[in-house]
């Protein structure tokens, strides 16, 4: 189907689309009450490796612990876009 990743292993400056949310009920009602609901579209703003990162979700900036950013699976943009640009071609 598709190749979910972690959002703490998004790079700085690169989008993606939320794809899932893993966890309990209790952090998932947290994040979904801030916007990171799945197909929300996602921008990694800092990412240092190590610490806590910080995201644009629907015009908003977000820190993230890298704890609660491992349980968010997202799909790069990129990935979405060139699928479609290619089938488009194709046909």
């Amino acid at each position: 189907m598709n190749n979910a990743s972690l959002l703490s292993e998004l790079k700085t400056g690169k989008t993606a689309v939320i794809d899932s949310l893993q966890g309990g009920h209790t952090f998932r009602s947290r994040l979904a009450a801030l916007g990171f609901t799945p197909g929300a579209e996602i921008k990694m703003v800092q990412n240092m490796g190590n610490g806590p990162m910080i995201v644009t979700l629907r015009d908003t900036r977000i820190a993230l612990g890298r704890g609660e950013a491992s349980k968010v699976l997202i799909t790069l943009a990129g990935e979405n876009e060139w699928s479609h640009e290619k089938v488009s071609q194709s046909v």
